[in-house]
C-alpha cells in the first residue's frame, strides 16, 4: 500500500513521466510548496530543476507567487519598493491537504495557503498526463485559488512592487539548464527580449534535445502576459501580476490553465502549433 505521504508517480501509456512531491521537507525561505519534478520527455530526458544553485527556490514545475497580501509564496528573497531585495520573515506555505481524485494520469488536490499562521488562499489543482505522440506527450495544469479570508486580497509580484521586467508569479516551469541557453519562440517572434512580456497563445522553450510548448487554455489565462528568462537561466511562467495586482475578493476565485507539450527532439512553429492545438483540444 502507498504511503499518504509518498510521491505520486504520473505515467502515460505506463511510462513515468513526472514525480509529484506533495510534502517536501524545506526550509520557510524556499516557501515549501507541492512540486512537480522531474519531469521527462518520453525517452526519459529531465525537463525541470530542483533547487538549483542560481535559484534554489525554483522547484521544477508548480504554482507560487511573490506577494499574497505582502506574504512571500515565490521563495527567496521579497522585493521591497525603494528598497530592493531584502531577506524577509514573511515566507508562507503551501500544504497538501488531501487527493479528490489520484490516478496514474492525474490527480485531484486541495491545499492550503498558510502564512503567519492564517490561511489566506484555498486552492484546487487539476493535473493530467495525456498521450500525444510516440514523442510527445501534455500536462495539463489547472490550478483555482480562492480568498477564504474576510476581506480582499491582492496577489502582487516584484514588477509590480517597483521592479520592472520582474512580472514572476504563478504557474511556473523552471526547465533544464545544459550548456548553452534555449531558444524561445511564439507563432509570431522569437528571443527572449520579444516573446517576455508578450500576450501569445502558445510559447515555445526549445533546449538541446527536447522541447516544452506552453498554451494558456482559457481566455483569462491567454490575457496573462508570459515570463520568459533564457540567458540567465530557463524558466517560463504565466503571469497574474504582470502591471498591475490582481485582487481576490472574500470569496472569490482566480483559475488559471496551462497545457504544456513535452516532446523529444526541437520542434519547429508549424510542429509545435499542431501539437499545442491537439494537446488543448483533447
Amino acid at each position: 500500500m502507498t504511503a499518504p505521504d509518498a510521491p505520486v508517480v504520473l505515467r502515460v501509456a505506463g511510462r513515468p513521466v513526472a514525480r509529484y512531491v506533495t510534502r517536501p521537507e524545506l526550509p520557510a525561505r524556499l516557501s515549501p510548496r507541492p512540486y512537480l519534478h522531474p519531469v521527462t520527455t518520453l525517452a526519459g530526458t529531465a525537463v525541470t530543476e530542483l533547487s538549483p544553485p542560481d535559484h534554489t527556490h525554483h522547484l521544477g514545475v508548480g504554482v507560487a507567487v511573490p506577494d499574497v497580501e505582502g506574504h512571500n509564496f515565490w521563495g527567496g528573497r521579497t522585493y521591497v519598493r525603494d528598497r530592493g531585495p531584502a531577506e524577509l520573515d514573511n515566507h508562507g506555505a503551501q500544504r497538501h491537504g488531501s487527493f479528490q481524485l489520484s490516478d496514474p494520469d492525474g490527480f485531484v488536490e486541495e491545499l492550503r495557503w498558510v502564512a503567519s499562521g492564517t490561511e489566506l488562499l484555498r486552492e484546487r489543482r487539476t493535473v493530467a498526463a495525456t498521450g500525444l505522440t510516440d514523442s510527445a506527450w501534455a500536462l495539463d495544469f489547472t490550478f483555482s485559488l480562492t480568498n477564504v479570508t474576510s476581506g480582499p486580497l491582492s496577489l502582487g509580484s516584484p514588477a509590480t512592487n517597483g521592479r520592472p521586467g520582474a512580472a514572476y508569479g504563478g504557474f511556473f516551469w523552471r526547465a533544464r539548464k545544459e550548456d548553452s541557453a534555449p531558444e524561445v519562440f511564439t507563432a509570431d517572434t522569437e528571443g527572449e527580449a520579444s516573446v517576455h512580456g508578450a500576450r501569445a497563445d502558445w510559447l515555445a522553450l526549445a533546449g538541446a534535445r527536447w522541447t516544452l510548448v506552453f498554451a494558456g487554455a482559457t481566455g483569462a489565462t491567454r490575457r496573462d502576459p508570459w515570463f520568459v528568462r533564457t540567458a540567465e537561466y530557463p524558466g517560463v511562467g504565466s503571469s497574474l501580476a504582470f502591471a498591475q495586482r490582481l485582487p481576490v475578493p472574500p470569496g472569490g476565485t482566480a483559475v488559471r490553465r496551462i497545457v504544456t507539450v513535452v516532446a523529444d527532439g526541437r520542434l519547429d512553429r508549424d510542429e509545435a502549433a499542431a501539437l499545442v492545438r491537439k494537446a488543448v483540444s483533447q
